[in-house]
């Protein structure tokens, strides 16, 4: 559930705080902790909360004021540059009070008030279960069914990772615990793994082998319309990227190898998204890429007409317009795909 505390970059899931007024005080004696840290919340339409403090010598005392229960890192400053720094992601609950310990970088405990003193039993017995190589979603599941009446026990559910056992744990909880202050926050997390698994499916059908792909009609570096129907008879290999992702840009070597390799056999539609023209055009120019692109505004239809869920998506097409296989993410099965299709 934490104990990792070195981590480059920051991740957090957007949960809403919109709910009673409280404030949750925050007490802290970590010592690899310098004199100042940041405490992170964030709040409806992703907006983010960002509230600096001072300590010394990795003690603190202060206050962030919380509407309803939610999760929030508190991180040292170096890690917002994406610096190697201290990360502590907690439960933040109005009204209550929070210890949070540590000795070193490799672990730190979470204590204090009821219900964080509940949340560091289960907390313990998660790590020990980790150790031990045990699933951690059914070490949750199996506390609360033994501690279906603690508030702990609907914030835990937000730590699971299976929906259906999520729900069921849902049904193991006291009704006053079940429609209590957390079930905002567990809700919110169940329908949003169910909103993603539904946008997966419908994905898999647009992207299914054997399935027509849809004609694309966008500007090309040119500014002159390029159409995919343009480009039948012929492998066509769709590449969803931009100038903003990391991997979209570490995978541009091994892309440009096989273009060369299988020179003729294929052609690759590069489709630019979330750039501004300026910024792809750049990017196009400053890594030398040899294939024809077009850029894909945001009033565009094409991402949903593909069922796009991340980047870079690569979809084969064959030479009479049918989609052969969609890779998703820089990953060597393309590339050896590509392979058996055209050695």
């Amino acid at each position: 559930m934490k104990k990792i505390l070195l981590i480059l970059g920051l991740m957090a899931t957007a949960l809403g705080i919109q709910a009673e007024d409280g404030k949750l005080r925050v007490k802290m004696n970590c010592k690899p902790i310098g004199d100042s840290i940041v405490a992170i919340l964030y709040g409806a339409d992703d907006k983010e909360l960002r509230l600096p403090f001072t300590g010394k010598q990795g003690v603190f005392d202060f206050e962030v004021p919380v509407a309803r229960p939610s999760k929030m890192y508190i991180v040292e400053p170096q890690a917002l540059r994406g610096k190697p720094a201290g990360i502590f992601l907690i439960p933040a609950i109005p009204g209550e009070e929070v210890l949070l310990t540590a000795e070193d970088y490799t672990r730190y405990d979470i204590d204090g008030s009821k219900f964080y003193s509940q949340y560091h039993v289960a907390d313990i017995l998660v790590e020990n279960a980790q150790k031990e190589g045990k699933d951690e979603t059914q070490v949750i599941y199996d506390f609360i069914k033994s501690h279906p009446d603690q508030e702990c026990s609907a914030f835990l559910i937000t730590h699971m990772d299976d929906l259906e056992k999520m729900k069921e744990a849902v049904g193991l909880l006291k009704p006053e615990v079940r429609n209590g202050r957390m079930k905002p926050l567990y809700q919110d997390m169940i329908d949003q793994m169910e909103a993603e698994m539904k946008a997966k499916e419908e994905a898999a059908k647009k992207q299914a082998a054997g399935i027509e792909a849809p004609e694309i009609t966008l500007n090309d570096i040119n500014g002159k319309p390029l159409t995919l129907s343009s480009l039948r008879g012929k492998y066509v290999i769709l590449d969803f990227w931009g100038a903003w992702c990391v991997w979209c840009i570490r995978g541009v070597p091994k892309m440009k190898e096989y273009y060369s390799k299988y020179k003729g056999k294929f052609e690759i539609l590069g489709i630019d998204c979330n750039d501004t023209e300026q910024k792809w055009k750049e990017a196009v120019e400053k890594h030398e890429l040899p294939w024809l692109h077009v850029y894909n505004p945001k009033t565009s239809n094409v991402l949903a007409d593909y069922g796009i869920q991340g980047f870079p998506t690569k979809i084969i097409i064959d030479p009479d317009g049918k989609i052969v296989r969609t890779i998703v993410g820089e990953n060597p099965a393309f590339y050896t795909l590509l392979d058996d299709l055209f050695k």
